[in-house]
């Protein structure tokens, strides 16, 4: 092996925490360059995905390097260079998952196991001892970490709406899986091939019914607001209120205000679910447009309501697909000389 190779492994070895560094401060650096609609973001998210593109056909790379070259590349350098690939993808998605994240929903197990996995990545004895000579904790790894990385990529780089990110990365998982499970289960008769299809197709199912807990990566709130007054020709909104009494939500309906933070030319429906005392009672789509700074502005306003109005109430904000991008909260209550304060939102 090349001295200078041999260098690199060895300083990578001994400073693993680099590569983390290095992949967290470039998803900083893409969630900024995104927030800011600048097309370096997608560049990045592109090189993101090429090394995935070299991750997944190592195999027949490393063969073509052999046969042209007649040379073997050495199995630490493609060990390195695996583990390098995964602490970069999940360090450059986290930024984009802990902002997105409505904590006190079930999307905080999804952002917790990203930053679970990103931690394995980075210490040797977790990842060289436990999870790389079990092939099916690998390839769960491996795969798990694809999927986030799809999720954060495909709208910056193809404009796919988040809907449809979900379902083209839930599809490349259950590819992935297929392999990986192939370990576990070996196909020797026919009733383990079709055990082996059942279990992704489970897979895939339970990532489809567990879809509201995986946070929407592109998209996130600016500014919320719940109020009884707003200006349609500015877009602005009145007093944000967490506390309404009956007589004002009867006389004149309350507003649900939203900015919404998207990649430029990503258009998405969004919905309003408004929700009384933890029962939907309505749902409102909303089409939104990427490109501006501050979000895009969209709100619904309702005015029919049931007989009984007092309680807590909820707007939820979900994408198509059932994804939260987060949560107004206020409350109605039947003294109407309670005064008016700041919203508590998500």
């Amino acid at each position: 092996m090349p001295y200078f190779v041999q260098r690199l492994i060895d300083l990578i070895k001994r400073y693993p925490g680099v590569i983390a560094l290095g992949g967290f401060l470039s998803g900083i650096g893409s969630f900024v360059l995104v927030d800011r609609q600048a097309g370096l973001a997608s560049w990045i998210a592109v090189g993101m995905l090429l090394t995935w593109v070299w991750l997944m056909l190592e195999n027949t790379f490393t063969q073509l390097f052999t046969r042209v070259f007649k040379r073997e590349i050495p199995t630490p350098v493609l060990r390195y260079a695996t583990q390098m690939i995964h602490q970069e993808s999940l360090f450059f998605v986290l930024p984009f998952f802990y902002i997105t994240t409505t904590w006190n929903s079930g999307q905080w197990v999804f952002t917790g196991l990203l930053t679970l996995a990103g931690l394995v990545s980075i210490i040797d004895p977790l990842y060289y001892k436990w999870v790389a000579p079990r092939r099916w904790l690998f390839m769960a790894l491996h795969t798990f970490t694809l999927f986030a990385a799809l999720l954060t990529a495909l709208p910056i780089i193809l404009h796919l709406t988040t809907d449809e990110s979900f379902k083209l990365a839930l599809a490349t998982a259950m590819l992935l899986a297929f392999p990986s499970l192939a370990v576990s289960i070996p196909i020797n008769n026919w009733r383990r091939g079709v055990a082996l299809v059942l279990a992704t197709l489970m897979i895939g199912g339970a990532g489809w019914l567990l879809r509201s807990w995986v946070p929407p990566a592109t998209l996130w709130l600016t500014e919320v607001a719940v109020t009884i007054e707003l200006d349609n020709r500015s877009r602005t909104h009145g007093e944000s209120l967490e506390t309404v009494s009956a007589a004002q939500m009867r006389s004149s309906g309350l507003y649900a205000y939203t900015a919404i933070n998207a990649p430029r030319g990503l258009d998405e429906r969004i919905y309003h679910v408004w929700q009384h005392n933890g029962k939907e009672v309505d749902r409102i789509a909303l089409d939104i447009h990427g490109g501006r700074k501050e979000g895009y502005r969209a709100w619904t306003h309702k005015q029919n309501f049931p007989g009984d109005v007092a309680g807590r109430w909820q707007v939820r904000v979900l994408t198509e697909d059932g994804q939260i991008v987060g949560v107004l909260r206020f409350k109605v209550t039947d003294d109407a000389t309670q005064a008016a304060v700041a919203p508590k939102n998500q």
